[in-house]
């Protein structure tokens, strides 16, 4: 892979091995910013900030991020972040559709030090999540959402200045909400039992997980737009619908956020993902690559044992950040790469 200009990176070139890759350097030095060029190619956005353009670098007017899998077949992916144009996407020299293409092309996975935000924040992050994986096992799902979510637009646009032209769009809406919500049911159902071995074997606890799917589970999305429309009126917003889903997490009737320490939020998160990863190397055998951005943070002995027990058993290409040169969290690293003020050699 190719970086350049995206944050203190000027220019970076490095091969990454198949199996475990190991980079290092000081704070500060660019470690998490090679995770972050790695992770825009695979999703065409930062896991640490909603605007890519912060991740240009100071002074550029854009960054590009290239990259070649080796897989079968190999697959050449691009993105370019520009102040003036916002993000493109190129895959095997064609311009994107969308930038949802990307994880068809490279699937890619982080856990960092604020993983933790999965249970502790709002749903925003856990559709996300789930909808990663969903695109996985239904290729289908990924046009679904974006026509959705170009219909909601309208809808919404219609409430702030025609509100008589809103039930226009219910039909189709209601339509396409229920094939993106019976999809996720279907993600979630599956995901269970990865999810209750994963979360007790990294923590001794067992949360439970639901799905909502954006609106009462005992009516169709048809009724509810019916039933919500004086209140999406009043508010000129759309209320039910699968842009209101949540995976609920929960310890003994309450909200898993408000009884669970820190350490114990990143425990359950890390769970998450790894049974999210498990799962799809099952159904669909996508090996995906493991970012592992500080991953012994906040960890003790035994969890951490545990947390590199798990990693272990996947079948993923892993990269993993280290203040230290000699980490061997999973083994002997493949490949070690050393950064320092935004250069980065092989070791």
């Amino acid at each position: 892979m190719t970086v350049e200009d995206l944050r203190c990176l000027h220019r970076a070139e490095l091969a990454l091995d198949p199996q475990r890759n190991l980079i290092w350097g000081s704070n500060g030095s660019g470690k998490t910013s090679l995770l972050e060029a790695i992770f825009l190619l695979g999703r065409g956005r930062s896991f640490r900030t909603r605007n890519s353009e912060r991740l240009i670098r100071h002074g550029q007017p854009r960054l590009t991020v290239f990259g070649r899998t080796d897989g079968m077949p190999p697959q050449a992916v691009g993105v370019q972040v520009a102040k003036a144009g916002g993000t493109t996407a190129r895959i095997n020299g064609a311009t994107a559709g969308s930038l949802t293409e990307l994880s068809q092309s490279f699937p890619v996975q982080v856990i960092d030090p604020g993983v933790h935000k999965l249970v502790e924040e709002g749903g925003f992050r856990r559709r996300r999540w789930m909808d990663w994986a969903v695109f996985h096992v239904e290729h289908q799902f990924g046009d679904w959402w974006l026509r959705y979510t170009r219909i909601l637009k309208q809808r919404n646009a219609a409430l702030r200045t025609q509100p008589a032209q809103v039930t226009a769009w219910d039909t189709e809406l209601a339509r396409v909400g229920e094939l993106i919500a019976e999809s996720r049911r279907r993600f979630v159902e599956n995901l269970l039992p990865f999810w209750r071995e994963s979360v007790l074997a990294l923590s001794g606890l067992e949360p439970e997980l639901h799905y909502f799917k954006g609106w009462a589970q005992d009516v169709s999305l048809a009724e509810a737009l019916v039933a919500s429309k004086p209140r999406d009126e009043s508010k000129r917003l759309t209320h039910p619908g699968p842009h209101r889903a949540d995976v609920i997490i929960r310890m003994s009737g309450r909200p898993a956020r408000e009884v669970l320490s820190r350490g114990q939020q990143k425990l359950v998160a890390v769970a998450m993902t790894l049974a999210q990863l498990n799962l799809l190397q099952q159904a669909t055998e996508t090996t995906p690559t493991l970012l592992l951005d500080d991953p012994a943070a906040e960890l003790d002995g035994e969890h951490l044992r545990r947390f590199i027990e798990q990693v272990m058993r996947l079948r993923s290409q892993l990269v993993l950040t280290s203040l230290h040169a000699e980490s061997r969290l999973f083994g002997t690293p493949n490949r070690v790469f050393h950064v320092e003020q935004g250069r980065v050699q092989p070791v």
